[in-house]
């Protein structure tokens, strides 16, 4: 039996996943790919998340493809409405044709001598593994373990005599109405579950070990709207995008040059919000500084005026044991509960934890060097897709996507199969770093050993810098000296 063979297999049929498909379709029509993908559906994280009011925490305009405007109302949109536009555009450009599902990929071997990884998918149905051929791989996974959260091991778990939900795995049509709610968890899922909760829960504690920094503004982007009047929708989406990018950037950039300047915003901005009646320095001054964690996104004030208006409330304190009634802290209050939503974190995964071997070598990504924070030293044909932690995921995933389709062209250009970033002998002693340095998320910080290491120089640092990426990742050369080609097609 002749075993399958494509130029290009995609790993994941998420956010990153399909507009790596666009972007090779529009850029290497001539390629052949396969999708591969763990679930019975599109849409990644879009479609494993169902818990309430879950929404975008970046506006839809830069977390949107490059290639396809976002034309909804809401710049900071529901779930639903991106898994639709996730949905459309697979639709729209025929990549559904390419999807093969419920087929979780568990191991990649490249071999030199064939030019050609070969991929292991297990049917999750049937368990029955194939093994598909090809010459370029492209990982698209995500950064987390979709199978499960993150979970920390609580003390008398077992004794609660009410519900425990997580929101990763939220059941479907799950009533909370009139119910008391405790949330663990200060982050992006925990502020989004607050207000959603409070509109139906008799009342909502959010308990939190320390405060997170929350900013708030309008979910609708007017001066976009009004582009998208003006003018034709491509030149209005483009315009507004980089209105954006750049907002960012200055947003990050101050938070790492004048932090003091940034704390004082967003405290007047909160403080504001939140009225009179709270204790603000308790409940909503970090510890830390602005951007060393992911800011919070509050549209509209959401969160602070269901704190404001007494639907729910902020606890600070750390958790001594879980009770029959509910959660016991270390300042001896006892918090009561009927549902206990452990909005704990993400379980970060490196690669979707997909067991890669290059000439019957094991690769221990933690070993390697990341080349632009897309390739892995000495790991030929392979590109991963990381969104920034300062940005939209979608800005890197396109540079990415793009950056590929480049490579793919030049190596069918000068006739060689294989291409593979190295380090110089002037390298090898290079200190490795985190890969993500100065960023103290619990999720990233539980698996950084995990992780590929960056260096001191390029093209081996992950700049988190978009505008900078655009030009070295975008424009860059690709004969730079380190992405070595090699193995000319016979």
């Amino acid at each position: 039996m002749t075993q399958e063979f494509f130029d290009v297999v995609i790993v994941g049929a998420g956010l990153s996943g399909i507009g790596a498909a666009w972007h090779l379709q529009d850029k290497c029509p001539d390629k052949s790919y396969l999708i591969l993908e763990g679930r019975e559906a599109v849409g990644g994280t879009w479609d494993l998340f169902r818990y309430p009011g879950i929404r975008s925490d970046s506006d839809m305009y830069t977390l949107g493809y490059n290639f396809r405007p976002w034309k909804e109302g809401k710049a900071i949109a529901d779930g639903p409405s991106i898994l639709q536009y996730i949905r459309e555009t697979a639709s729209e450009a025929d990549i559904d044709r390419n999807i093969r599902h419920q087929h979780r990929v568990t191991s990649a071997k490249w071999s030199s001598e064939d030019a050609a990884w070969t991929v292991a998918a297990q049917n999750t149905v049937t368990e029955e593994i194939s093994t598909i051929r090809c010459n370029f791989l492209l990982m698209c996974c995500g950064y987390y373990n979709y199978e499960q959260g993150y979970l920390p091991e609580f003390k008398g778990h077992d004794r609660f005599r009410g519900e425990t939900v997580h929101p990763q795995h939220w059941p479907e049509g799950y009533a909370y109405n009139g119910k008391q709610v405790v949330i663990i968890g200060s982050g992006a899922t925990a502020v989004t579950l607050v207000p959603e909760m409070a509109k139906k829960a008799e009342h909502v504690v959010m308990l939190q070990r320390s405060p997170t920094y929350m900013a708030t503004g309008p979910d609708t982007d007017w001066k976009a709207r009004l582009l998208q009047w003006l003018l034709p929708e491509k030149t209005a989406y483009a315009i507004t995008r980089w209105k954006n990018i750049q907002f960012q950037r200055w947003i990050y950039w101050q938070s790492q040059t004048a932090p003091q300047r940034i704390r004082k915003k967003l405290s007047k901005m909160a403080r504001k919000e939140l009225g009179k009646g709270v204790d603000f320095d308790k409940h909503f001054v970090p510890h830390y500084d602005p951007w060393d964690q992911r800011l919070c996104l509050v549209p509209n004030g959401d969160f602070f005026h269901a704190i404001r208006d007494g639907r729910a409330s902020v606890v600070t304190d750390s958790i001594t044991e879980f009770t029959e009634n509910g959660i016991r802290l270390e300042s001896g209050q006892e918090l009561e509960a009927d549902i206990i939503v452990t909005a704990t974190g993400l379980d970060l995964c490196v690669l979707g934890d997909v067991q890669i071997s290059v000439d019957d070598q094991p690769v221990d990504i933690a070993a390697t060097f990341s080349y632009k924070s897309m390739m892995f030293s000495d790991v030929p044909n392979l590109v991963s897709t990381f969104g920034y932690i300062n940005a939209s995921w979608t800005l890197k995933a396109d540079l990415t996507a793009e950056f590929s389709c480049r490579l793919l062209n030049h190596m069918t250009a000068t006739g060689m199969r294989q291409c593979t970033p190295r380090l110089r002998d002037c390298d090898r002693d290079m200190a490795g770093k985190n890969w993500i340095d100065g960023f103290s998320s619990g999720y990233i910080q539980r698996k950084s050993h995990l992780l590929p290491k960056q260096g001191d120089q390029p093209p081996w640092v992950n700049t988190q810098n978009y505008v900078l990426d655009k030009k070295t990742i975008g424009k860059g050369a690709l004969e730079d000296g380190f992405l070595q080609f090699t193995n000319p097609a016979r």
